[in-house]
């Protein structure tokens, strides 16, 4: 499941007053980037750290945590899926820069024998065309800007053909986080990207049922 920032600290309190006091702990290296929280009845709550690394300074983890999800960032927005994409930079939360496109890409078809072939390395050109846009466009929006960090998200095979692109060396370097799952890339679909998103993992130990996960907010 995943809140959004400023969500989590009200969603540590509802964890808290469903299963007890809590202590935490910043993951090991079988865990790196968590915070857990183990709470009175045994219950575990596996916090994944956006944008590490997270940084207490000698804070309590869990107040550490909460400063750092709501720090402004400057972050990049990359989604690609074959016959779309979307580029975008994100200022403190607010985009204030994006490219929308979108090639056509055929299906894959049923015939077989030679039209099966034909058919299949026209699309392969269509989706070396598409890919080669998104990446120009990629370029564009995202080299030379001062990121703090990339987020990516579509189809997992896309969005690393464009990555592979030379030219975005330095955005690869800065991508962090999961894959987001979006729908066709539109200018829409970007602005409501969860990029800022804490993913949360919950064991359930006292038998109480698990909470429900969030709403996509593309429907």
């Amino acid at each position: 499941m995943s809140v959004g920032p400023e969500r989590l600290g009200r969603w540590v309190e509802g964890f808290v007053e469903r299963h007890g006091a809590c202590t935490t702990a910043v993951g090991d290296v079988a865990a790196p980037g968590t915070v857990v929280l183990v709470a009175a009845d045994g219950s575990e709550a596996h916090i994944e750290v956006p944008f590490p690394p997270l940084e207490t300074l000698g804070a309590p983890v869990l107040e550490a945590l909460l400063a750092h999800v709501l720090r402004p960032r400057t972050v990049g927005v990359l989604l690609v899926r074959l016959g779309g994409y979307a580029a975008g930079v994100f200022d403190g939360g607010v985009l204030v820069s994006s490219k929308v496109g979108s090639r056509q890409v055929h299906g894959r078809s049923a015939a077989g024998g030679w039209s099966q072939q034909r058919f299949a390395r026209r699309r392969e050109g269509q989706a070396s065309v598409a890919l080669q846009s998104a990446a120009d466009n990629a370029v564009r929006i995202l080299v030379g800007r001062p990121l703090d960090a990339v987020v990516v998200g579509g189809e997992r095979t896309a969005v690393e053909a464009v990555l592979d692109d030379r030219r975005l060396a330095e955005v690869k370097a800065l991508v962090t986080g999961r894959l987001l799952d979006v729908p066709d890339p539109r200018l829409t679909v970007l602005q409501k990207a969860p990029y800022r998103d804490v993913w949360i993992r919950v064991v359930e130990t006292g038998g109480l049922p698990p909470l429900p996960v969030k709403d996509s907010p593309y429907e």
